[in-house]
């Protein structure tokens, strides 16, 4: 006999008996009311109802269901995992919130307390930012998915009363040529997902009227099944305007666009694998995104933040209102009463449970003290957002739900919000790899020009050009730098119209080399999105963390996400950079098997003088051409071993302490008006960042490898590929060789070439020539592979 009974109330509504119910009766009652909790957390639901002494409704096991995702509660960072090391007591606290107790930067304004993480642009401003991922709505239907990711994120920065100025995007496909026939049921092709997630973004971001500035694309087989989108999204808020004091007796408002079935378990869906069935079962998880409804909300916004009128705010994302109004209410401390009925709706005959937990996408929740709420109201209805008051905050503890003056739901905070802990142990380690034994290529230009046309270091002008990338005309280095377009290493903004200070944003990823080592990977990564920021003259580094990893219920994910958390601590604090903000995002499996091991950092540095920021692009003949780190046998993971269909051992190792010496210096230099171009050394390694710069600036370059600083002696297809971390290729004025060499004393430097006018990349090894190719070539190499797709 099933425990879940219809009620005699004129409306959808569910009674569940949850009264000595067995295991066997709660999977039933999970199946039945289509919820993701396990047996534990059904068992605790259970027990709480039995202490309560009533039975559950079907909105309160839903709202239950919400909270205690995955998604939405991060129980695997907030866990205990057992290793061989010891116990770690929440990969969170332990990895990443430490680090703000342990470095102590007194321009961290709020870390991992909001919706955003923000940081000190000055004494009176800050910046405002964090990093989203879609990955299972766009794998499903990617241009909505996308787009609905990119509104999200932009909605977080709202969330804080910040005015959003930029965006990011980090994408990752399986190859655009993967052959059909190898695609299982239910897995859409590379092709079609990429121009759906680009163009997602692309009408997103553009209809809105915030500039995209930063990000990567990036093409694996293992993301085939399972696609990554990373969104991000940057704001500026003076402090005065960053208002957190709801108390008892304040409104709950919601403002912003109409609640549809579209989106209802979305966190379910997302805190799941996918699997063949996903395209028929989970379509409707997927949100509809409407930037224009968003744009209105963000002028309304921009308002009440101006003039301080609102106690609290917060979007209304995964979860939906659910997570919305009791979050905000735990938070604080209090209790709401809200009245469900008045949600305005796009859908008709839809049960209370189905519009408290919809993800209908361009929603926010203010809280709004009794004497501004006229004013609120006012502002919303001038810029033509519906907004509607749904009850108030009160002291009870208690969230009491109301549905045409019924109570639906009498849901104990203190209980939604103290799950039991999840516990899980792992005793996984890295296998050791070994690189594969290969010939010496007949033709070192060859092989530059095949990774030049590869997909992973290729042009994505493709993609960049969908994008604005300078509507509100603060973008000072962009995506694409000069007329040929060159890869820029950061952007840079100027966020504030008074001062010259402006920000650098820069990215890491690299997910081969979590296939070896996630350890690595991470310290590889970190140091990336330093390293590029480094680049334009960024420093005093904030970072976010967005992991996207399979399963952790099978123990080699679990153990791979704890080692990848250990570097992330161990590097990030050698460096001084903080995590202000940071997502996970888990479960990323498919037919196909786990998605590789991803973890995106992206950094937000300060760039004191916007008019010494610097670019990559090589400036003048006579110039000198100097490179700063030291070259290692290190190509495991790299995209030389990729053509050749390897993956290899030597994953890129690195010395933070060494590297931050480095960067020091090289700012220091760059300061000093020392430094006229600045590239990094990564995918493809030397030969591919010498040929950027050069097809970039338009001038050549002779190249002797054989000064290059290195670890050891190694074959010269090692020196011109390996992905060695903590380099950098800096150009100096021919007359000021001297100064720059007295500044980078004590660090692993040398001069190992000079800028030409004749188009040539010319490279030799102690006059030995290695190879010699034309720009044109070069650039055409690098540009074709996705110009004729889409």
């Amino acid at each position: 006999m099933s425990r879940v009974k219809k009620s005699d109330l004129p409306f959808s509504h569910h009674i569940i008996d949850l009264m000595n119910a067995s295991d066997a009766d709660l999977e039933a009652i999970k199946e039945q009311l289509g919820l993701g909790l396990s047996v534990v957390e059904l068992r605790y639901i259970r027990d709480h109802y039995i202490v309560q002494e009533r039975k559950a409704t079907d909105f309160e096991l839903q709202t239950f269901d919400q909270t205690m995702s995955e998604h939405c509660s991060h129980k695997t960072f907030a866990g205990a995992i057992e290793t061989p090391e010891g116990t770690v007591n929440g990969l969170l606290k332990t990895y990443f919130k430490r680090l703000i107790d342990e470095i102590e930067p007194d321009w961290c304004f709020s870390v991992f307390e909001d919706n955003a993480g923000i940081v000190d642009l000055t004494d009176d401003v800050t910046i405002a930012i964090k990093v989203e991922t879609h990955n299972h709505p766009s794998a499903i239907e990617p241009f909505g998915g996308a787009a609905t990711g990119l509104g999200g994120v932009i909605r977080d920065i709202l969330g804080v009363w910040a005015e959003p100025i930029a965006n990011t995007d980090v994408l990752c496909f399986g190859p655009l040529n993967y052959p059909y026939e190898k695609l299982p049921e239910g897995v859409k092709h590379p092709t079609y997902l990429f121009n759906g997630v680009v163009d997602g973004i692309g009408s997103y971001g553009n209809s809105i009227g915030i500039p995209t500035v930063n990000g990567a694309t990036v093409f694996d087989e293992d993301y085939t099944g399972n696609v990554l989108v990373y969104a991000g999204c940057i704001g500026v808020l003076p402090k005065d305007q960053y208002i957190r004091k709801v108390k008892a007796g304040d409104y709950v408002v919601l403002a912003g666009g109409r609640t549809g079935r579209d989106g209802i378990h979305g966190v379910t869906f997302a805190s799941v694998e996918l699997s063949e069935e996903s395209e028929e079962t989970s379509r409707s998880a997927v949100q509809i995104a409407n930037p224009i409804e968003e744009e209105k909300v963000k002028r309304a916004i921009k308002q009440i933040s101006e003039q301080k009128l609102g106690s609290g705010i917060t979007d209304i994302g995964g979860g939906g209102l659910s997570c919305g109004v009791c979050e905000t209410a735990e938070r604080y401390g209090l209790g709401v009463d809200a009245y469900i009925n008045r949600v305005p709706l796009k859908a008709e005959d839809m049960a209370p449970w189905e519009l408290w937990i919809s993800e209908s996408q361009e929603r926010m929740l203010l809280a709004v003290p009794a004497e501004n709420l006229e004013k609120v109201l006012q502002i919303f209805g001038d810029e033509q957002v519906e907004a509607t008051v749904l009850g108030q905050y009160n002291e009870s503890r208690h969230a009491k739900i109301f549905y045409k003056d019924v109570q639906v739901a009498d849901l104990v905070l203190e209980s939604l919000f103290n799950p039991p802990r999840l516990m899980r142990k792992t005793s996984w380690k890295p296998s050791a790899l070994m690189d594969p034994e290969m010939e010496m290529p007949e033709s070192l230009g060859e092989v530059l020009l095949q990774l030049l046309s590869s997909y992973n270091i290729c042009s994505k002008e493709k993609v960049v050009r969908r994008y604005d990338q300078e509507v509100k005309g603060q973008t000072v280095i962009k995506p694409l730098q000069g007329w040929n377009a060159g890869p820029s290493d950061a952007s840079v903004l100027k966020p504030l119209d008074d001062i010259w200070k402006g920000i650098s944003v820069a990215s890491g990823v690299n997910s081969r080399y979590g296939k070896i080592n996630p350890y690595w990977m991470a310290a590889s990564v970190i140091d990336e999105a330093i390293r590029n920021s480094v680049c334009v003259g960024g420093r005093r580094w904030a970072l976010l963390d967005n992991f996207a990893w399979g399963n952790p219920e099978y123990e080699d994910r679990l153990g791979g996400l704890v080692y990848a958390c250990r570097a992330c601590y161990d590097v990030a604090k050698a460096y001084g950079a903080p995590f202000v903000s940071g997502k996970d995002s888990l479960y990323n499996e498919s037919p196909l098997g786990p998605v590789a091991p991803t973890l995106l950092i992206t950094s937000l540095g300060i760039v004191p003088d916007i008019r010494k920021a610097v670019t990559m692009d090589l400036k003048k003949p006579g110039n000198a051409l100097y490179i700063v780190g030291v070259t290692k046998p290190e190509i495991g993971g790299s995209e030389y071993l990729r053509l050749c269909d390897e993956l290899g051992g030597s994953v890129p190792k690195l010395d933070p302490e060494v590297n931050i010496a480095v960067y020091n210096r090289v700012l220091a230099a760059m300061d000093a008006g020392l430094i006229a171009a600045c590239h990094d050394c990564s995918e493809g390694g030397l030969a591919v960042a010498l040929s950027e710069m050069a097809f970039t600036g338009g001038l050549g370059l002779d190249v002797d490898i054989g000064k290059v600083p290195v670890s050891e002696f190694m074959r010269d297809d090692y020196l011109l590929f390996s992905e060695s971390n903590g380099r950098l290729l800096i150009e100096i004025p021919a007359n000021k060789t001297g100064e720059f060499e007295k500044a980078m004393k004590d660090t692993p430097f040398s001069c190992v070439g000079v800028v030409k006018k004749d188009p040539l990349l010319t490279v030799t090894k102690e006059g030995d020539p290695l190879l010699e190719l034309g720009l044109s070539l070069l650039i055409e190499a690098w540009k074709k592979p996705l110009e004729a797709r889409r």
